[in-house]
């Protein structure tokens, strides 16, 4: 079975998913307060569950080279790994799941 996720975990794997070779710190943030819209997110907040998630196996990081625009310094850029992708599909059918009930309950039509 898949790792069960949070939804701000959830938010910050597609947001690695959806951001592919470009996922990294600063991009990461940008995109996860784009999904948690109208919700601020902090940059502390996205990188602690970056490094939890990492922990957990779910992502993977590495280090770019360093670059003259960031002054010499590396990016840490992410993917997914296996659990990862596993534990997102299943919050999907969830999600999924979850929809379905309350559209045909509340007379809504399509997807969200």
């Amino acid at each position: 079975m898949a790792e069960s996720l949070g939804q701000f975990e959830q938010i910050v794997l597609t947001a690695v998913l959806a951001l592919d070779a470009n996922a990294y710190g600063v991009t990461i943030h940008a995109k996860v307060e784009e999904l948690s819209r109208p919700r601020k997110v902090t940059r502390g907040a996205v990188y602690a569950t970056l490094d939890r998630m990492e922990d957990k196996g779910l992502i993977a990081s590495w280090l770019s080279e360093p670059t003259k625009e960031r002054g010499g310094r590396s990016r840490r850029h992410y993917r997914l790994e296996k659990p990862g992708q596993q534990a997102l599909r299943e919050s999907a059918r969830t999600a999924q799941r979850l929809f379905d009930v309350i559209a045909q309950n509340l007379g809504l039509k399509g997807r969200a």
